[in-house]
């Protein structure tokens, strides 16, 4: 089994949503994601997808930009990212996943020795700054969230199985400094994270960190040349 990982595909079977419009690297983005996902990706394979997956606003419209991965080789993992905003109920967003896509919210999935878990994660403040009441409460929200979700990891656990993590957000700021999230992380000893959101020249832009041992993986399509990343090959 090989792990790979991509983010932020903003797929728009129903809406007009160019996603050119950000820049040359994103024309014809869907077509190359394919085009690399087929040449990668076996049967046997894993691929995560932490979150922006569908600029759909209904279930109707996420359920036919879905059927993108339907007849693309792999497992998928899917969590919400901030633009998912079909993703209510999650006993409704299963009813309609392709028989290959697999959703995580506050739960884990295991294949073989392998454990999936994670959360969409929030903004995590700069050095010497304060979120908005508001931000707080919802970054509250998403530790608690990620914990509960590492703790359905860790019961699954045996003593040669291995944990991934997706999350949307970066989990730590733009310095990498300790967060919630990573502390979490570290606590139940992850072994891999990827995250996605970020696009473009920003300052998280190398696409892996080492944290705490932890390999950390930026993955949004536009950063990693629209091509799968492989993150584990056993």
């Amino acid at each position: 089994m090989k792990i790979f990982a991509i983010s932020d595909l903003h797929i728009s079977s129903s809406q007009e949503k160019p996603m050119d419009i950000f820049g040359d690297n994103w024309e014809n983005h869907l077509s190359k994601i394919e085009k690399n996902w087929l040449h990668k990706v076996s049967n046997n394979d894993v691929v995560l997808i932490p979150g922006d997956i569908s600029w759909a606003t209904t279930l109707d419209e996420a359920k036919e930009d879905l059927l993108f991965f339907a007849d693309l080789p792999g497992k998928k993992i899917i969590i919400k990212g901030n633009h998912d905003y079909w993703w209510n109920s999650y006993a409704k967003v299963k009813t309609i996943l392709p028989d290959n896509v697999f959703a995580i919210q506050n739960n884990a999935l295991k294949f073989d020795n392998k454990i999936f878990c994670g959360t969409r994660g929030w903004q995590v403040p700069e050095a010497g700054t304060r979120l908005l009441e508001s931000d707080q409460k919802i970054l509250k929200r998403e530790e608690i969230r990620l914990e509960l979700s590492l703790s359905q990891a860790s019961k699954m656990r045996n003593s040669q199985d291995q944990v991934f993590a997706l999350m949307h957000y970066p989990p730590f700021n733009s310095i990498r400094q300790s967060s919630n999230f990573t502390l979490l992380l570290k606590k139940y000893e992850v072994d891999t994270v990827v995250y996605g959101h970020l696009h473009g020249d920003v300052s998280l832009s190398n696409n892996i960190v080492i944290k705490d041992g932890i390999k950390y993986f930026l993955v949004s399509t536009d950063m990693i040349k629209h091509s799968p990343v492989l993150i584990f090959d056993c």
